[in-house]
């Protein structure tokens, strides 16, 4: 019962070819996105789907913000329109439009933050720096029951911090990695507003999670594309690491782990892919940092959680195949049918679909939460990608 009410409490904050563009290693002023439009597409036919997935293969100007079996939703640059029409009516296809300018939601999120105070909370999104700074403060005003740890450097240079929170040794741990995808904003948020409860809160549901687990919070994993999106381009999502064989920049963190790495289509090859896999696994400094933090407290690890957005999901391993699932899926669905019982009867009423990664959406290879159950034997691992389902997306989160 008690992880089915971590679950809640954890909820309850909660150009044809546009290469130049979307990853040119250097970029002077901000990348806007004026006129780009999202678009969701119902998928009637296999060939429908194929047909618009070749999109995103292969011109830049197509950028997938969610996909699963029976729809996407894709944004498509202004000059690629006509390629779009084109493949919709040869495909016998219709669209809805979801986001008529990206750019207006952007700014109505940088609108927000301006006016929200300067004091660190959560009315707006905070910076990096300003994180780090709120976790020295809470540091120091609980010196007893937390500790600050350093899980290594980013590419760039940048120390990846995290906290543990423990009211009594030996008590089952919980590490949460949040911010592993840069523009995935809430899920920072997320992360200090849950320490935040687990250090102040007077609710008594909350003090018994805080106080019978030890905690492992990591705010921001991918420190390097994080500041990246708050400086230079909101909607980046990989790493900061230059290729060896492109222009392109970064890699999907969340392809990179050492668990069925690049396996049955679950992540690619192309550097200019959002879900680039890497060289090779690990490549990224930011997911050899964590795993081998991981790995040097894995028997101290009851659950491992990993903070996405969006889509409204919580996901368990695996993200690799769906022809399998775990010898405990029994008990990971029982555990997601209450998370997802207890989110609906919220206020919001919010509707949580739950399942296996690869099962309810597609092949994802090399994930923290498939590499934490496969290598690492922490047998409650889950992705959790919060609101909304699309009419939003990443801004204003």
């Amino acid at each position: 019962m008690r992880l089915y009410a971590l679950c809640a409490v954890i909820f309850f904050v909660a150009t044809t070819n546009a290469a130049s563009l979307f990853q040119k290693p250097e970029i002077e002023q901000k990348v806007r996105y004026d006129n780009y439009k999202v678009f969701k597409i119902k998928y009637e036919t296999a060939m429908q789907r194929q047909k618009l997935l070749d999109l995103t293969k292969i011109y830049q100007s197509f950028r997938l913000w969610h996909e699963d079996s029976s729809e996407c939703y894709l944004m498509v640059t202004p000059n690629a329109l006509p390629l779009f029409e084109e493949t919709l009516k040869i495909s016998n296809a219709s669209a809805e439009i979801l986001i008529s300018n990206v750019q207006d939601l952007i700014d109505q999120e940088n609108e927000a933050d301006t006016r929200a105070s300067d004091k660190f909370g959560w009315t707006r999104y905070n910076s990096l720096a300003e994180i780090d700074a709120w976790l020295d403060e809470i540091l120091a005003v609980y010196p007893v029951v937390t500790e600050g740890f350093v899980i290594g450097k980013s590419y760039e240079g940048r120390d990846i911090r995290g906290i543990k929170i423990s009211y009594k040794s030996g008590n089952p741990g919980v590490f949460i990695e949040s911010n592993i995808h840069a523009r995935e904003w809430i899920t920072s948020a997320t992360a200090t507003w849950l320490i935040n409860e687990l250090l102040s809160s007077s609710d008594d549901l909350v003090r018994d999670l805080a106080e019978s687990h030890d905690w492992y919070i990591v705010p921001v994993l991918n420190v390097d594309g994080f500041v990246y999106t708050h400086e230079k381009d909101r909607l980046w999502r990989k790493t900061r690491q230059p290729s060896n064989i492109s222009q392109c920049i970064g890699v999907d963190p969340n392809r990179n782990y050492d668990s069925h790495w690049m396996e049955n289509g679950g992540a690619s090859s192309d550097p200019c892919n959002e879900a680039y896999a890497g060289p090779y696994a690990f490549s990224e400094p930011e997911t050899k940092a964590l795993s081998d933090f991981v790995a040097s407290i894995k028997d101290k690890l009851n659950i491992m959680i990993a903070f996405h957005s969006y889509s409204q999901l919580l996901l368990s391993p695996y993200g690799h195949t769906k022809d399998e699932v775990p010898e405990n899926y029994d008990d990971l669905m029982q555990v997601a049918k209450a998370y997802s019982d207890t989110v609906k009867d919220l206020p919001y009423g919010t509707v949580y679909r739950y399942g296996s990664s690869a099962g309810i959406l597609y092949p994802a290879s090399g994930t923290t939460s498939d590499w934490a159950y496969n290598e690492q034997d922490v047998k409650i691992s889950y992705t959790i990608e919060f609101r909304d389902t699309g009419n939003f997306g990443w801004p204003p989160g």
